[in-house]
């Protein structure tokens, strides 16, 4: 991957990406929802390492459920 996961600022930018892989985007983001990146005392929030922000665990699993089920919302993001 030319593009290290750490400057996508949203899960929605890893699942719109046009050149990664539906198989790499569901692993960065399973990556992101995984508990490693939870922000402390915040277990609403994910922060992956070298990210500029938190993130709502509710966006990247919305993120997760687009690629998987294949939504009107992601068909179009892949």
């Amino acid at each position: 991957m030319s593009q290290p996961f750490s400057r996508f600022l949203h899960p929605f930018d890893v699942a719109r990406h046009p050149s990664l892989e539906p198989e790499v985007k569901r692993a960065i983001l399973a990556s992101w929802a995984s508990d490693r990146s939870a922000v402390k005392d915040h277990p609403a929030l994910r922060k992956p390492p070298g990210a500029q922000r938190p993130v709502p665990i509710d966006d990247v699993l919305a993120a997760m459920r687009a690629l998987d089920e294949g939504s009107p919302e992601g068909s179009a993001l892949q």
